[in-house]
């Protein structure tokens, strides 16, 4: 059936609706989970360690541009999923136990391939799932299973299992979570795991923001602290030093604006991951067990603080922006009018100076009227005798009155044309 070219995406993004899908868990089931934090550049050693596991266990590999893979290697199933700022790997194993974290399904995986992983362990847990007993189990002897620690817990899925878990890194370096089934489905028992891991893995994601926004503080009070101490300066600040002040100004604003570039990214990473973590405890569905802290009310205990402090820092950013921004702009102001009346005084001062060039040049104009004139009258005069001696009836003294006022008519007239025509030649 011919049709239209296809989206280049099309199938990509149809991959990716089909993407995490969770795992079918028939009970009594063990899990075990680990999330690396991983640098993009490892991505081809993830790949050739995933590669290197299958043809361990005779299984055919992914495909190298995958984001998850699934396979049974026999003793126990694999579950791989590349996320945006980690990997995760969960290991299966189905049949009976009684201790539940006595012997994890970890165990079983190759030691020497569990080290040549790439990446930082960010995240490792233990889940186990039985079924309910017909006896309920009392929290103290629950506790057993996680080493004497105090438990959450809670009825989750509107009553179809129980959770249990510390949230604490016991001696094997893993998280533990305890599940007991009275009514779910093989696909509820996949989603009830999966959520729980990812709630533990996005808080961990979201506290990573923690250590940033507690050692930007410091700085940020710092900064505070000297603005307080500039603004105070520029109050009986003069003139001349308004442009040291300035300086020190512009050289805050980096420094505020350096703290935001180096954490914004993390801040607004954090606000997603609690919103996650918010949104996986919801579709838990809780429902509170005498004795117990559910997880919401124990993961909102330890994480609000931290993402408060975090909105503290971010807040605190952009007060200390704002600030710095409009001290900056009453101090340009400030230092513009300065420049201003420098420039009035200037152009005062050249006001005063052409005046003085105009007078100064009408007084050389009325002399060089003067001179002229003189010389011109005087060589009419030497003219007018020289006509007389040639026997000319003419009277020396009269011919001179009569041509000075023509002189220096013209004369003036002569000096005000150039004049004129100097300064249409310099507009």
């Amino acid at each position: 059936m011919a049709t239209a070219v296809n989206h280049p995406q099309r199938f990509a993004l149809n991959y990716e609706l089909h993407a995490r899908l969770p795992e079918t868990l028939n009970i009594p089931e063990q899990a075990s989970y680990l999330a690396l934090a991983t640098d993009p550049a490892n991505r081809e050693a993830e790949y050739e360690r995933l590669v290197e596991l299958c043809t361990r266990y005779g299984v055919p590999p992914p495909a190298p541009d995958v984001n998850h893979f699934q396979a049974d290697l026999g003793t126990f199933r694999i579950k791989w999923e590349r996320r945006t700022e980690c990997n995760s790997y969960t290991f299966f194993r189905q049949g009976e136990f009684d201790d539940p974290f006595a012997r994890p399904v970890i165990a079983s995986v190759p030691p020497d391939w569990l080290e040549s992983l790439p990446g930082q362990v960010l995240v490792a847990a233990h889940v186990a799932l039985r079924k309910a007993p017909r006896k309920a189990t009392g929290n103290e002897e629950l506790a057993t299973y996680f080493e004497g620690n105090p438990l959450v817990g809670s009825r989750v899925g509107d009553g179809v299992a129980s959770v249990w878990a510390d949230f604490r890194i016991h001696a094997d370096g893993y998280s533990r979570f305890l599940i007991e089934d009275f009514s779910l489905t093989p696909r509820q028992a996949g989603r009830m795991v999966q959520r729980l891991l990812e709630i533990e893995t996005y808080l961990m994601r979201a506290l990573l923001t923690l250590p940033v926004a507690r050692a930007t503080m410091p700085v940020l009070v710092d900064v505070d602290q000297r603005l307080a101490a500039l603004i105070n300066e520029m109050v009986e600040a003069r003139s001349e030093d308004e442009p040291a002040l300035l300086d020190r100004l512009t050289k805050l604003a980096a420094v505020v604006e350096s703290t935001i570039s180096s954490t914004l990214g993390r801040i607004c990473a954090a606000r997603a991951y609690h919103e996650l973590v918010d949104r996986r405890i919801v579709e838990l569905r809780e429902v509170r067990v005498e004795g117990l802290s559910p997880l919401r009310e124990f993961v909102e205990r330890r994480l609000m603080p931290a993402m408060n402090t975090c909105e503290t820092v971010a807040r605190l950013q952009d007060s200390l922006s704002e600030r710095v921004g409009r001290a900056s702009e009453l101090l340009r102001t400030r230092v513009d009018i300065a420049m201003q009346r420098q420039n009035q005084a200037l152009l005062s001062a050249t006001a005063r100076r052409a005046r003085l060039q105009l007078r100064l040049q009408e007084t050389v104009e009325g002399l060089s009227v003067a001179a002229v004139s003189y010389y011109v009258v005087g060589l009419i005069a030497y003219i007018a005798k020289a006509i007389k001696a040639a026997g000319v009836d003419v009277n020396p003294d009269v011919v001179t009155g009569v041509a000075i006022p023509i002189v220096v008519i013209s004369a003036a007239m002569g000096v005000r044309h150039i004049r004129r025509v100097v300064q249409r030649a310099a507009m």
